[in-house]
């Protein structure tokens, strides 16, 4: 039986998504209907199922994703040009609970990873070089050389500097935000050992942030203040072969699922995105929870439209409480700063089929499942509970894994339809929501979820997706950690000095 050339998603929608390029003139059947195509419409795009008059809804997913901005006619395309979004402004929400339970049978699946002493658990046992201002990047990179170089990259999974332009000349949240994500980056598991460096004059001072550290394991976490010093390279790298001579010693044991936590995050999406790669996550995120273990949804931007969703998923009065305020006050942030709440999606998401903030996010929610929403973590915040976790973040690529790593998550899960070689300071498994984008980029995707579309059982698909998420866990690389795209980028909302 020949396969069709669209989806429809929910029974109640009112546009399919075309799963190939549909062509002017080509007959289409729909619910025993035969809709005519009126124009060439791109994969990954919308199709109008009846005659829309001015401000009708266009439903996808089962919800309203906008309103008409004129009258369109059957078989047209939908698109940005022709749909708007219905949002507006700051809301009030009424908790109105409609918690689930997915129904998930429990698995005795382990991993070996690295059980630090606090107890927590590692995928990576790497030598981190962490700068606590801007003006040390440049001895900080040069220190992660030399020491690659003397050691060959031997003994420890990899050596890493993580540069960036903070740490000094910043005010309120911005320099509170820097330290928070600095200091979560010490304590994360995937780090054997961290070599803090800072200047001396900087905001930021090690003093201070290593009394905030609190009790730490000296032969691991050391510290260099280079204006204290007479030659920075050669002290700085004496104290790497320090925690190096420790760090190499660790060796993986066996760990249970349940210790993982895990980022969940888009970005260069597309049409197929909500179809084959955010739903997989969401399937992998309830499998997950069930094991017992966590997993964190952030982009916050791109929950506006569908956040009733989670709110109503909130497992508590309090935690729904925490949802509004995660909502409501990254909108005042775009009201403080005088710019549209709702100027989103972006370019890259209008050419693969993607025409409002509603389409969007309820395409990118998908990747948290069913689960009930446990806790809600404000940017910089570390995980309490296990289970499905919100996160403030903004839905920049970048600083929203950062944001995740810095939670806790051992991996960050990205969809993408556009496709991006980015990596954070943990690894970013890149997953393609089209098998185009996985052949034409195989150094940047990791794992095809295209193939959901083209026959593959999403029941399959998760399978082979758990069993890959398993090996990247025991050891093996994803892209971004072979190419060495590791990077790190701190929320700035205020005024630099």
């Amino acid at each position: 039986m020949e396969a069709h050339p669209f989806l429809k998603i929910n029974p109640a929608d009112n546009v399919v998504v075309a799963l190939q390029d549909l062509t002017k003139g080509q007959e289409v059947n729909v619910d025993d209907r035969c809709i005519i195509v009126g124009e060439a419409i791109p994969a990954g795009h919308k199709l109008a199922l009846k005659d829309f008059a001015e401000g009708d809804h266009v439903i996808k997913y089962g919800y309203p994703i906008g309103h008409a901005r004129f009258a369109v006619a059957k078989g047209s395309w939908i698109n940005e040009k022709n749909i708007k979004t219905n949002l507006d402004g700051v809301l009030e929400y009424t908790y109105e609970p409609n918690l689930t339970y997915p129904d998930v049978a429990k698995r005795d699946l382990t991993f070996k990873g690295y059980r630090r002493a606090n107890r927590e658990v590692g995928i990576r046992n790497e030598v981190w070089i962490i700068p606590t201002v801007g003006c040390v990047n440049g001895i900080v990179q040069q220190l992660a050389e030399k020491l690659r170089m003397e050691t060959y990259g031997k003994g420890v999974d990899a050596i890493v500097a993580f540069p960036h332009n903070y740490g000094c000349s910043q005010l309120g949240d911005d320099h509170a935000n820097t330290r928070k994500i600095l200091l979560d980056m010490v304590q994360h598991p995937n780090a054997g050992g961290v070599l803090v460096v800072g200047l001396g004059c900087e905001n930021n001072q090690i003093s201070v942030f290593k009394e905030m550290l609190g009790e730490i394991d000296p032969t691991r976490i050391k510290f260099m203040e280079t204006q204290k010093v007479k030659d920075e390279l050669e002290e700085g790298l004496s104290l790497l072969r320090e925690i190096y001579e420790v760090v190499s010693k660790d060796e993986r044991s066996e760990c249970s699922i349940s210790e993982l936590k895990i980022g969940l995050k888009c970005g260069g999406s597309d049409g197929f995105s909500g179809i084959t790669g955010n739903p997989l996550l969401g399937v992998f995120s309830d499998f997950l929870i069930a094991q017992g273990g966590t997993t964190i949804l952030t982009e916050v931007p791109e929950m506006f439209g569908a956040e009733t969703i989670l709110m109503n998923r909130a497992e508590s009065k309090l935690v729904f409480d925490k949802t509004v305020f995660l909502i409501n006050d990254f909108k005042e942030y775009f009201i403080n700063n005088e710019q549209p709440i709702y100027e989103n999606p972006s370019p890259g998401n209008k050419a693969g089929g993607i025409s409002t903030l509603e389409d969007k996010a309820l395409g990118c929610t998908q990747k948290c499942g069913q689960a009930v929403v446990r806790d809600v973590l404000s940017y910089g915040d570390r995980l309490k509970v296990n289970g499905l976790n919100l996160l403030s973040a903004p839905g920049n690529d970048l600083v929203a894994s950062t944001a995740l790593g810095a939670a806790g998550c051992q991996l960050v899960l990205f969809t993408t339809g556009r496709g991006t070689p980015f990596g954070s300071f943990v690894p970013t498994m890149k997953i393609s929501t089209n098998t185009p984008l996985f052949e034409n980029k195989p150094g940047w995707i990791d794992f095809n979820a295209g193939s959901i579309v083209q026959g593959e059982s999403m029941e399959d698909a998760t399978v082979r997706f758990i069993t890959y998420l398993i090996e990247v866990a025991n050891g093996t690389l994803v892209n971004n950690e072979k190419k060495g795209y590791r990077e790190i980028s701190i929320f700035k909302t205020g005024v630099t000095l």
